[in-house]
């Protein structure tokens, strides 16, 4: 990755571990160790983590301008997650695609698997740029 591209962390990224490892035209990919604090009542991730992990790729994927002086931000109009399975690793590694949209919005799906390659969850998620 350019690390002229490099974003530091916005405080909740940080607050729960997500870090970018990749980000270029239509693709973003963040990981996010497992710590005990992410965990749900049964010890696995809480469905939020995995939400946040999805929401976060996809609106990165879709925010690319190949400018790092030129931010294009974006907000979640629709965001749709399905759970597939539990992680047999402590790393999530989230990756994201835009497949589609205009001048106003955008369409992405992303997915997260563990480091052992188990796939978690999947996503879809239509945004708005904002100006």
């Amino acid at each position: 990755m350019d690390e002229a591209f490099r974003e530091a962390p916005y405080a909740y990224s940080r607050h729960i571990g997500m870090q970018m490892s990749e980000w270029r035209e239509g693709y973003a990919a963040f990981d996010l160790p497992l710590e005990d604090f992410l965990m749900n009542r049964h010890g696995n991730p809480h469905g939020g983590v995995h939400a946040s992990l999805l929401d976060t790729v996809m609106g990165y994927a879709g925010c690319w301008t190949g400018d790092p002086e030129r931010r294009q931000l974006c907000l979640t109009l629709s965001l749709n997650v399905q759970y597939l399975s539990r992680p047999k690793g402590v790393l999530l590694k989230g990756e994201g695609w835009k497949t589609g949209g205009g001048r106003s919005s955008f369409f992405a799906e992303a997915q997260i698997a563990d480091e052992t390659g188990e796939l978690i969850a999947k996503g879809t998620g239509v945004f708005k740029y904002r100006s």
